[in-house]
């Protein structure tokens, strides 16, 4: 059973997505914030063990930087709806996550598994914090425009991982 406590936890970050969107969608940004960081908790944790106790699986590989993309996404389809984000951020993202997921599920079938490096965790983090900018800013009612400049930078540092990925990972392919 403990072999599986890195993908539990994993797992665990799908159930949060409804309740931060239901909070989301209720306005009650602080306790969304709160369920956000505990998603991001377990994130760390379920990495962590994984390595510590050599529980790495191509299963983890595959499903881990899925649900940073699944709640990403769902996160700023919110922030959309509710227009504190432009529509702009969503649509390159959603672009940028369909091309990585099908070229992931396209080397997965050659046997490849794409597995996450530091630049895609930083571009993980960068766009967590846009996301969590965006929520203080409408609960406190910052300036509108500062989380843009954070998205910006997410934008950048997010196509600068694909752009990595598509070098490696083909790389790779055309090599093997």
């Amino acid at each position: 059973m403990a072999k599986y406590i890195p993908n539990i936890l994993t797992l665990s970050r799908f159930f949060l997505i409804p309740v931060i969107v239901w909070l989301l969608l209720k306005e009650r940004y602080l306790i969304a914030i709160s369920v956000v960081l505990l998603s991001c908790f377990t994130d760390i944790l379920d990495g962590y063990i994984a390595r510590k106790f050599n529980l790495i699986s191509d299963f983890g590989k595959l499903i881990d930087p899925l649900a940073d993309k699944v709640t990403q996404l769902a996160l700023i389809a919110v922030l959309t709806i509710q227009e504190i984000i432009g529509i702009w951020v969503l649509l390159i993202l959603v672009i940028k996550d369909f091309l990585m997921i099908a070229g992931g599920s396209f080397l997965y079938v050659k046997d490849m598994v794409v597995s996450s490096n530091s630049l895609g965790k930083t571009s993980t983090v960068v766009l967590y914090i846009a996301i969590l900018v965006s929520m203080l800013s409408k609960q406190f009612n910052w300036n509108a425009s500062i989380d843009t400049y954070f998205y910006c930078i997410a934008i950048v540092v997010a196509l600068t991982a694909f752009v990595n990925y598509i070098r490696l990972y083909g790389k790779k392919y055309f090599h093997s």
